[in-house]
């Protein structure tokens, strides 16, 4: 899946500034009238991560397509004994599983 900084070209480190910059620089290039579908698809990114808060709330509620029916499927053929998962182990597996790693992290801090 492409995010929004992948359409945008920018680093997941920009500030402001540089996503619009980029923004414009894209739009001048893909106006609505030559490709609409593109057109759309780079305003709804700019709009998904243009200033801090909605950055935030972009690393805080966008989770990435899973496919959870493939992930069950390979969990049930593991032949291991069931037990616990230390908290650090079940973060790791977390990570494992492509999660979002910011809501990780931030239920990782709220748990210490």
């Amino acid at each position: 899946m492409t995010t929004p900084y992948q359409i945008l070209g920018v680093s997941e480190h920009a500030n402001d500034a540089e996503i619009k910059q980029a923004y414009l620089n894209l739009v001048k290039e893909n106006p609505p009238d030559r490709d609409q579908e593109r057109f759309q698809q780079i305003q709804h990114a700019y709009e998904t991560i243009k200033d801090s808060d909605s950055r935030i709330n972009y690393e805080l509620f966008h989770f990435p397509e899973t496919d959870f029916n493939a992930l069950l499927d390979h969990a049930f053929q593991q032949k291991t004994e069931l037990r616990s998962l230390n908290p650090d182990d079940f973060f790791r597996l977390l990570n494992a599983v492509s999660i979002d790693k910011a809501v990780t992290g931030a239920i990782k801090n709220k748990l210490s």
